[in-house]
């Protein structure tokens, strides 16, 4: 008697790639569907941007309460932000516990974003970050950080001091390598100074915003080949790093490999499959954070298609191509991690505002 196919999203699973969910809302959390996520659609954790959390404040009436007794205490701006937020990321956290504990730490983490408004401040991120993982007291907790030129520093500290960081906004195969460098030295102090050299760290690079960037600018058979390009020659540049003496060295002194994670893999062209991304970027030992859309896409599969080749397969064939048709590549990957890191800002602001006018009609109201 045959059963049901297996879905997609087991078969991801099974080749040894880490589904995540890219949201989190109270909604998500009271109604049971983040749990049902982790048992039906092999889920192991979920990450969340200032953006995710303005949505979900901005499209719901889940957080009023906590909002009108968090006001009450004298609680308001970032401060309330960040306890409402530290609620729903400790229930998540719960329920990826027992996946963290099997896993041995390797998986079942969930995420929460320093201020974007530090993007271009090494010392606050760094300050930031600590005493933000410090008050959540949870283990499976990453600290996103920005890959930007100040946000370096800031990891490599953060990881020095024992702070488990996923590295955001990170755009191309140079920016990927800057922050593997920093995570690197970081646990490389903490073997000198006599320190357990296991905090973990992933790093995560965007890929549907490249393909955003040159709609309509390169030639028609490159559409929405881009992202997937940079996508495996990072790939390469992750494995090459993996088995690098420097890597073995440190994994021999207890370390653990910071993974590679795919972030904003929704597809944005309408023409394309919904699960493009997802299914070009199927690797083992990898992260894919999903939007909700995408997740439930996928379920509805039944096969992959090929595993990304170790090599970059056709990868610089295919950016010289772009680069024929005149896209600046090296260019394009710096203004993305500045529309990025302001885009957050922007979320960030809004969200604000979303808290203070809540706060207010909540005020009135009571």
């Amino acid at each position: 008697m045959e059963g049901n196919p297996t879905k997609a999203t087991q078969l991801l699973h099974n080749l040894g790639q880490s589904l995540w969910l890219d949201n989190i809302t109270r909604d998500l959390l009271d109604s049971g569907t983040l749990e049902r996520y982790i048992k039906e659609f092999s889920v192991t954790g979920l990450t969340s941007n200032p953006t995710i959390f303005d949505h979900a404040l901005k499209n719901s009436t889940a957080y009023d309460a906590a909002i009108c007794e968090k006001t009450q205490r004298g609680k308001s701006g970032e401060e309330l932000f960040f306890e409402l937020a530290l609620d729903d990321l400790t229930r998540a956290a719960g329920m990826f516990r027992q996946i963290y504990n099997q896993t041995n730490g390797v998986d079942g983490w969930v995420s929460l974003e320093v201020s974007p408004m530090l993007a271009h401040d090494t010392a606050s991120t760094l300050a930031a970050a600590k005493s933000l993982y410090a008050r959540a007291g949870l283990p499976n907790l990453f600290i996103k950080i920005p890959g930007t030129r100040e946000g370096l520093p800031a990891i490599e500290e953060a990881i020095f001091a024992g702070v488990p960081v996923n590295v955001t906004l990170l755009f191309s195969r140079e920016q990927y390598v800057a922050a593997a460098g920093a995570f690197l030295r970081g646990i490389e102090r903490r073997i000198d100074a006599g320190l357990k050299p296991d905090v973990a760290s992933v790093a995560s690079l965007f890929i549907s915003r490249w393909d955003v960037a040159v709609m309509g600018k390169a030639p028609e058979p490159l559409r929405d080949q881009l992202g997937i390009a940079i996508a495996e020659r990072t790939y390469k540049a992750y494995r090459t790093l993996l088995s690098s003496p420097p890597w073995q060295r440190v994994y021999n002194a207890g370390a653990r490999p910071q993974r590679l994670l795919w972030a904003s893999t929704g597809t944005k062209d309408p023409r394309a499959s919904d699960v493009l991304y997802i299914k070009a970027l199927a690797a083992p030992f990898t992260v894919n954070t999903m939007p909700e859309g995408t997740l439930k896409a996928l379920a509805g599969h039944t096969e992959l298609g090929a595993i990304l080749p170790a090599d970059g397969g056709d990868c610089e064939e295919v950016l010289a191509q772009f680069t024929k048709a005149g896209i600046d590549i090296d260019a394009l990957g710096a203004r993305l991690q500045d529309e990025g890191a302001k885009s957050f800002v922007q979320s960030w602001k809004d969200l604000m505002s979303v808290i203070a006018s809540k706060c207010d009609v909540l005020r009135k109201a009571s």
